[in-house]
């Protein structure tokens, strides 16, 4: 992995105090919020984790704000690229060219048109990218967490596959093994789009059963925290989503975005912003839905499933 892309010269806005790590950054709500983030907390350290084209397009709007960003380039969908990442970044905190880690954010996810889209390592990409990645990137960088610190994994009400939550585009998730969720064709009827919804809402349920598990394990003072930013316009996840996804979501929403039905980017950015820096009130391993603490679906609580989950991730991880 390269060095992280230097600092630009110029008048800093002065020592920076914490180091927060992020995925999902560089575009839709994920870069508002890097944006707000920096202009809330100046001490703040952002380390942007993508890949190197996205970075290079989206530093120069961060460094507007913030001269304090760096990237490290990673590929979400290999295991081997997010541990190396992770452990670039790990490297980095322990030799004192980063501030003290204070927060990982875990933003960026796909929604594919199926479920048979296989990852390098032979995964199904939407499990990989949605759970796998953030439990490798955990994993490695929660040994470097110093209190108080707040991890923050965005999620989606999809994962409550019902008409209140989802509008009825995203049916039930179909939970069944890790095993099996993590295999291309997991789904029924695997290379249809209903097949890809399903794959996506199923993931979302799963990264609310990752944050419950990593709650139960991580130290006072650490927290970790699912967000649910709601619908929002202009993400661009349904340019892979196939079928009639991209047509709702550019045309329906739009429309809908004048409503509180709806939120456009920078609005959920700021939303976001808010959880990751604490102004929402959330206690670690809670659902933040918006702007507010609130029920996951009841399937979402099942501590059986996320100790099988966190045991095949770990599985995974050691391969």
């Amino acid at each position: 992995m390269s060095t992280p892309t230097s600092t630009p010269t110029g008048t800093p806005t002065g020592t920076p105090t914490g180091t927060t790590a992020m995925t999902g950054a560089t575009g839709g709500l994920g870069l508002h919020a890097a944006r707000e983030l920096l202009r809330r907390a100046p001490g703040t350290h952002l380390v942007v984790l993508a890949r190197a084209s996205s970075a290079a397009r989206a530093l120069p709007l961060l460094r507007e704000v913030s001269p304090h960003v760096s990237a490290v380039p990673v590929d979400l969908a290999s295991t081997a690229d997010v541990t190396a990442a992770a452990d670039r970044v790990a490297g980095l905190l322990d030799a004192g060219d980063l501030p003290p880690l204070r927060g990982v954010v875990c933003n960026a996810g796909v929604h594919l048109d199926s479920a048979l889209h296989a990852t390098v390592d032979g995964h199904e990409t939407t499990f990989a990218v949605n759970v796998l990645s953030t439990h490798l990137l955990l994993r490695r960088l929660s040994t470097r967490l110093r209190a108080p610190a707040r991890v923050v994994v965005t999620v989606s009400d999809a994962h409550f596959g019902d008409v209140r939550h989802a509008g009825g585009v995203f049916p039930r998730p179909r939970w069944t093994t890790p095993e099996a969720l993590a295999r291309p064709g997991g789904h029924p009827r695997p290379g249809s789009v209903r097949a890809g919804r399903r794959a996506c809402a199923t993931s979302k349920l799963g990264g609310i059963h990752l944050v419950h598990e990593w709650a139960r394990r991580l130290p006072a003072g650490i927290d970790v925290v699912a967000h649910n930013p709601g619908l929002v316009v202009g993400t661009g996840l349904a340019r892979s989503a196939g079928g009639a996804a991209e047509l709702v979501v550019g045309r329906v929403v739009p429309v809908l975005a004048r409503t509180p039905l709806v939120r456009t980017p920078g609005v959920a950015g700021r939303e976001l912003a808010d959880v990751v820096l604490g102004s929402t009130p959330a206690p670690t391993g809670s659902y933040v839905h918006r702007t507010r603490v609130a029920p996951s679906s009841r399937e979402s609580y099942d501590p059986a499933r996320e100790a099988e989950l966190w045991t095949w991730l770990e599985a995974a991880a050691s391969r």
